[in-house]
């Protein structure tokens, strides 16, 4: 395993790194969450992500009990706040009262008496930036959190926030967590130039395209127990499983070919790339995928075979 600085703080995680969405506390039980956070641990992933919302929580608690028998120091939580957790006014956003409400409900689902990143899962135009800034500052002097992110957030709302920060002698955001994978670059257009400038490392999610970019939905494909082939969590792959989409995968095997990976390995390789990205998150349900994305660690995508995939899924 490959370790990176996040951003300019100094905190070092793994390249490859473990999520928990549409996973843990749902389609994967207590017991195999277990077994995939100490695979994962074993091949040298440090850095563990989930939210309060995934799976209204349960994702937190299965994270919190797979993590005992790894000592707290290695392993780096991270975790979210934003959608609402209840009907109630106050149980979502980023106001100063939900962002504390929120961070003591992770606490105890996972565990853990201090939080090594927490993010704001999306921004929230109804709050002033200078509370949600402020909440934050007061956690980590407090030591329930270590650093603090934003996720989904336009380059706009990253100035803002570092802005602010810098006015008030506040600890600045240290990442953002976007979507970034080959199908979708939108990021590299300002949300990356300016996180680099300001300090901001990305933690990117669904680098894998939510697993089109493996080539198992070759030809239109929905294999039995895929994410395609569930209703529920495949609702959000949308224009990735667009048949041109899927032809331009194809076009990705002989790169990979070429390389002696497999095209999952490509796909996280080539998001490594790009020294801004700290790290890329993966999802699993089984030892063998975690296996399979770990070995992307490390791989340098040579500068000719990078201009083919560009041809092949240009920004």
């Amino acid at each position: 395993m490959e370790y990176r600085q996040l951003g300019s703080s100094g905190l070092r995680v793994s390249e490859i790194s473990l999520g928990s969405w549409l996973t843990f506390g749902s389609s994967v039980d207590f017991s195999g969450t277990r077994d995939l956070v100490h695979a994962a641990y074993d091949l040298g992933v440090n850095l563990f992500d989930t939210a309060d919302v995934y799976a209204r929580g349960k994702a937190e608690e299965a994270l919190g009990s797979a993590l005992e028998g790894i000592p707290r120091p290695y392993a780096v939580i991270a975790t979210k706040c934003f959608f609402p957790m209840s009907g109630q006014p106050n149980d979502r956003g980023l106001s100063r009262k939900h962002i504390f409400e929120s961070v003591e409900g992770s606490l105890r689902r996972l565990r853990t008496d201090y939080i090594d990143l927490h993010q704001c899962h999306r921004p929230d135009p109804s709050v002033p930036i200078e509370e949600t800034v402020c909440a934050y500052e007061d956690l980590v002097r407090q030591g329930k959190i270590l650093y603090w992110g934003v996720s989904e957030w336009r380059a706009a709302h990253i100035v803002d926030a570092c802005r602010v920060a810098d006015a008030r002698s506040a600890y600045r955001p240290v990442s953002n967590q976007p979507q970034y994978n080959l199908a979708r670059r939108q990021i590299e257009r300002e949300v990356m130039p300016v996180s680099q400038r300001e300090g901001l490392g990305q933690i990117v999610f669904s680098p894998l395209a939510q697993g089109v970019l493996t080539g198992k939905y070759t030809g239109g494909a929905r294999p039995p127990g895929t994410r395609a082939d569930d209703p529920e969590r495949g609702q959000f792959m949308g224009a990735f499983l667009a048949d041109d989409v899927l032809e331009r995968v194809d076009r990705l095997r002989p790169i990979a070919a070429e390389m002696e990976v497999s095209l999952a390995q490509l796909a996280l390789a080539w998001c490594l790339r790009r020294a801004n990205v700290a790290s890329v998150i993966v999802g699993a349900t089984s030892v063998k995928q975690i296996e399979e994305n770990a070995a992307a660690a490390g791989v340098a995508i040579p500068p000719e075979l990078d201009a083919r995939i560009d041809e092949i899924l240009p920004a």
